[in-house]
Parts: structure tokens; sequence; C-alpha cells
């Protein structure tokens, strides 16, 4: 009686609320306190925290692939860059004489490419045992080339147009929010085509294979530039807020900062970094409040006894791999959707960025941290391990600064302070550590 008292107090409101107010102080802190701890600027702490939000969301999409069905996705950084290919694709302006280099072939490429693989499942499925295998593999080949026929000219004449500035195919000028839920759609697809390959893999397996498939994403948006133009980046993505230079051109709004005691370059910064966590927190409230709803309902309890009891679930006549994918589809285009934010703030798309460490680890880190299994700890481990994470970069300098005192002043001295940002790494292996001892459930472990 006593363990279930303990388990019942450390998932209480109260402490849910109690974490999330000293989470609030640090920000407040960071924004309102100017020491070597903390920048003093409002700017910053609202860049921290908007930055924790989208985190948040990739954090929420994990949680339900991991907290409600014990799947381990080791390849979140994949579906976090599709989801950001989805502004480029739909809300950046068309390049001229793109789609008429191009586009139709590109189109005559892809259903050439779908027809292929119809085609290979149906001689799979039709033919005689012993011809199944050969007829499909002759499908296969035969459509790949002239898929390849189709799709290579195309490719290099879209890259060939205005190389300099463009050589992509450009994107269909629409608001920028109708790009959110098209990099979920983006990121589900993918999801649904790595599930029904990898879903039926032991656990171990499906990590491996989550992990290979995330990094083939990030290499075809690295090396595939007429998408979004590769590694030369793509810049000038549209916002759903307004331009800062254009609020500092606004009288009224110069005036209004001189009367809040303020330039307005950062007035500026503060207004559309505000607008960004309104829409941003909007976001997050609406996934939790759905996700609560669907971890509640009949499913997600059948969910959660799949994931305790694959065995008994399935003896009880539940299909299983079909619960899972459902699951991981669902799960992956909420992580989609956090990469179309991102890419909103930035205003970027470099896929060279995406790095594993920061979009799968440091992520998975939050979950563990917060608690899996459930979304208020999820929202919780990602603004507490961004937090972190941003401001290690600053305290590791100082504290080896303090540590290295006793060393004279020379090359060794100097080349420990200098490497002290990228400690963050260690920082977070040793934060994830200790929780894992003192709160091996979590902040907010699930109920």
């Amino acid at each position: 009686m006593s363990t279930t008292r303990q388990a019942d107090t450390s998932s209480s409101p109260l402490r849910g609320l109690l974490l999330f107010l000293i989470i609030a102080v640090l920000f407040v802190l960071e924004g309102a306190t100017r020491n070597a701890m903390f920048s003093g600027s409002w700017n910053s702490a609202l860049s921290i925290l908007n930055m924790g939000l989208i985190s948040a969301v990739t954090a929420l999409g994990v949680n339900m692939i991991w907290g409600y069905g014990g799947l381990f996705n080791a390849g979140v950084v994949g579906f976090v860059a599709l989801g950001g290919l989805a502004p480029i694709l739909i809300s950046t302006p068309p390049v001229a004489g793109a789609w008429a280099a191009g586009g139709p072939r590109l189109i005559l490429a892809l259903a050439v490419g779908l027809a292929t693989l119809v085609l290979a499942i149906v001689a799979a499925n039709r033919l005689s045992r012993g011809l199944r295998f050969w007829g499909a593999a002759l499908v296969l080949i035969v459509g790949y080339v002239l898929t390849r026929m189709a799709f290579d000219p195309a490719v290099t004449a879209i890259e060939a147009n205005n190389p300099a500035e463009a050589g992509n195919i450009g994107g269909l000028g629409l608001p920028i929010l109708m790009s959110w839920p098209v990099g979920m759609l983006l990121a589900a697809i993918a999801a649904w085509g790595v599930g029904k390959v990898a879903l039926g893999l032991r656990s171990d397996y499906l990590a491996i294979a989550t992990l290979g498939i995330g990094e083939i994403i990030v290499a075809i948006l690295k090396n595939e530039g007429w998408l979004a133009r590769g590694v030369l980046n793509m810049t000038g993505v549209p916002r759903p807020v307004p331009y800062e230079l254009a609020l500092q051109s606004n009288p009224d709004f110069v005036a209004a900062a001189a009367r809040w005691g303020m330039d307005a370059a950062t007035a500026s910064g503060i207004y559309v970094k505000l607008c960004y966590t309104a829409i941003f927190v909007a976001v997050v409230l609406t996934l939790i409040l759905l996700s609560q709803l669907a971890l509640y309902s009949p499913w997600g309890r059948m969910m959660r006894a799949i994931r305790d009891n694959e065995t008994a679930a399935a003896a009880m006549g539940k299909n299983v791999t079909r619960r899972h994918l459902q699951l991981f589809v669902l799960g992956s285009a909420v992580i989609g959707l956090s990469g179309a934010m991102m890419v909103t703030l930035d205003g970027l798309m470099a896929p060279g960025g995406y790095n594993p460490l920061r979009y799968t680890f440091l992520i998975w880190v939050m979950v563990i941290v917060g608690g899996s299994g459930n979304n208020w700890g999820a929202v919780l481990g990602a603004l507490l391990i961004w937090f972190l994470w941003i401001k290690a970069e600053v305290w590791g300098p100082a504290l080896m600064s303090l540590l290295t005192l006793p060393l004279s002043e020379g090359g060794l001295r100097r080349h420990l302070i200098e490497s002290a940002p990228q400690m963050r790494y260690v920082a977070m292996g040793l934060v994830l550590l200790l929780v894992l001892r003192f709160a091996p459930r979590g902040l907010l472990p699930e109920r």
C-alpha cells in the first residue's frame, strides 16, 4: 500500500504544478536578471521558450510512439526533416521557369514509380509460388529503369534553372500555416512505409531500422538539390507574424515602444517572439488535449495493454502489428509538425543542420526525464532540457574557469575553457543519469 501511495504522490497535480512553476521561474530569471548565469534579455528568454515549445511538440510525438506503445524510434531526425520540407514546397514562391523545365517529367517519374510498386505487389501476390520472386524482381528492375529515364533529365533541367539563386522546383506560395498539416502528412506517409516494413521486427532491430531510415531521409534532403537546394539551404521562408523591420518603421509601434521604455529594435524582437509563443502554446495545448482524450479512451487503454503484454493482447484477438502501425504513424505525424514549425520559426531550411544528437538523442532525453507515458511530463522535460541545453554553453566556460583556477595560465587551461561549451553533451548525460537514479520513471511519471 505504501508503494501505491508513493506512486500516486509522485504523479500528483501539485507536483506537476510545482515543477512547471520552477521552469517558469528559470525563464523569468533569464529575462529579468543579468549576471554570470542569466542574460537579462527577454529576447533571449523568449527565443529559448519558443524552441522549447517546438521541442515539446517533438517530445509529444515520441511519447505517443514510446509511452503509449513501447516502440523505440531512433530515426526522429528523419521525420523532423520531412516536416521541415513542407514549408518549402507549400509556402515559398514558385521559381520562374522551374516547372516548365522539369515539372511534367517529375510527375511522370512519380507515376511510373508508384505504378511499379503496385505491379510488384500484384505480381508477388498473384503469381505462383515459384514465379513470385522473379516476377516481382523483374517488375522492380524495369520500373526502376523507366523511372530514372524520366526522373534524371527532369532533375538536371530544374537544377540548371537559375542555379545561383534557385535551382529547385519552388513552392506554391500558399500561407505558411497551411504547410504545417502537409508536414504532418509527409511524415505520416513515410512512417506508414517504414512501419509496414519494420514494425514486425523485434524492438532492437526496429531501433536499428529507424535509425538508418532517418539518416537516409536526411541524406536525400542534402543531395537532392531540386527539392530544397540541398546543402545550399533555403532562406526567406514566409512567416505567420510581422517582420521586425516593418514594425520598426511603424510610427505607432515606435511610440508604444517608447512608452514602455524600450527602443524599437528591442521591442520589435520581443513582440515577434511573443506572437510565435502564442501560436506555439496554442499548438501544444491542442496536442495535449487530443493526446489526453486518446490516452484515456478505450483505444488508449488498449494501446497500453498491448504495450504492457503483447502476447496477452494478441491472445484476446487484438491485431498488435496493425495497432502499432497506427501509433507509429500518429506519433511521426506530430514529429513532422514540429519540423514544419521549426523551419517557420527559423525562416531557414538547412538539411546539414539535422544532427541526430540534437533531433533524436536530445528528444529522447526530454521524454525520459519528463516521464514517458505522461504528456505533461514530455512537455516539462522538453522545456527543462532545452533550457539546460542552451545555458550549458554559457555556464560551461564559467564553471571550467572556476575549476581550472589552480592551473597556471597556459595552453592546457585555455584549451579546457575553450572546449567547455562542448560539455553540454556530458551535462545532458549527467542529468539523464541523475533522473534515472533518483526518479527512474521521470519527473512526472505515468499514473
